[in-house]
């Protein structure tokens, strides 16, 4: 009797330990922080989820999107820990990294910040009532002008042009900080004049504006002053605002010239090597289906989404760099 108890017993244990063996790894819940929902960061960071979720029994990560208020809140909520990756417009991860003087993180450098890839150019667009007699940079003294929400990375863009235009945005201007979701309607009900916003094109927030009875202009962001501070910053570009075939609605005849910096993901030094090295790895081993996922990805390469990045590269994504021959 003792010996079947312990032949029993030994059996007990043994199914024991291959019912747990067989049982599937804790899942790792991790958050990508995007922005509004009308913009590009938010579908950015959905088609990033998609792909890792794809292979969440692989690797135990699942992987979720918030929508917030843009590049500032994301790295301060992945810094914080609240979130573990953000998309984050480039100048921003520069500022951060670096402790700019004049950004929010002015002799605070981000040490810990981490860059991932960089995504899609964006461009710091201008979009005017043709009502409102706003041809040029110029034309915007004295004008209801929306530069965008405390918190997003395309209110520094604005400023930026405005004061390299000469434009005193606090003086010249009727600024309002409100969220780039809301322009289009307040620009359609005639509350404002004209708005900013650095964003992948096309876009839904331009689709609005100029699908509207009130008819917009886009207004070129030219000048010295632009060129001078595209000169100055390593994370401003010359660009073109596509606004031919994407937005038939604005009473432009050709596509318009500005600048603009490019779309990066970021992540903190504290997160996993094994979760950030999951997330490239997917989305580079992805390529192509990744690309269409948003028609602002079209332009992408390989190699130019490791451009534009300021942050040291986290290690977990390096890694899959080194295997994949792109570094």
């Amino acid at each position: 009797m003792k010996r079947l108890f312990l032949s029993t017993l030994f059996l007990a244990i043994v199914a024991s330990f291959c019912l747990v063996s067989q049982a599937p790894a804790k899942t790792t819940f991790v958050t990508i922080g995007t922005g509004g929902i009308t913009g590009v960061y938010y579908p950015t960071g959905g088609a990033i989820a998609k792909v890792v979720n794809k292979k969440r029994d692989q690797y135990g990560i699942r992987c979720t999107v918030e929508s917030t208020g843009g590049s500032v809140f994301n790295v301060n909520a992945v810094m914080a820990g609240d979130l573990e990756f953000g998309v984050v417009q480039s100048d921003r991860q520069y500022q951060a990294v670096n402790g700019t003087a004049g950004s929010e993180w002015d002799g605070k450098p981000q040490k810990d910040l981490r860059a991932v890839f960089s995504i899609h150019p964006e461009t710091c667009t201008l979009v005017a009532a043709v009502d409102a007699g706003v041809k040029t940079m110029a034309d915007l003294k004295g004008k209801r002008v929306n530069i965008g929400n405390p918190g997003s990375g395309h209110r520094k863009n604005a400023i930026d042009a405005l004061t390299a235009m000469g434009i005193n945005w606090e003086k010249d201007i009727h600024a309002e900080g409100i969220k780039a979701a809301e322009a289009p309607g307040l620009l359609q009900d005639e509350r404002i004049d004209a708005f900013f916003y650095t964003v992948g094109h096309p876009n839904g927030n331009f689709k609005e504006a100029t699908a509207g009875k009130r008819k917009v202009l886009f207004v070129p962001i030219t000048g010295s002053g632009i060129d001078a501070l595209v000169g100055k910053w390593p994370y401003y570009a010359k660009a073109i605002v596509p606004v031919t075939g994407n937005y038939p609605g604005a009473k432009n005849d050709s596509d318009i010239e500005s600048f603009g910096v490019k779309a990066t993901f970021v992540t903190s030094a504290k997160v996993p090597d094994n979760v950030v090295y999951a997330v490239a790895k997917e989305v580079f081993d992805n390529f192509e289906s990744f690309k269409k996922l948003h028609p602002a990805y079209k332009v992408l390469t390989k190699d130019n989404m490791l451009q534009g990045l300021s942050a040291p590269i986290h290690p977990g994504a390096m890694k899959y760099y080194k295997e994949a021959g792109l570094k």
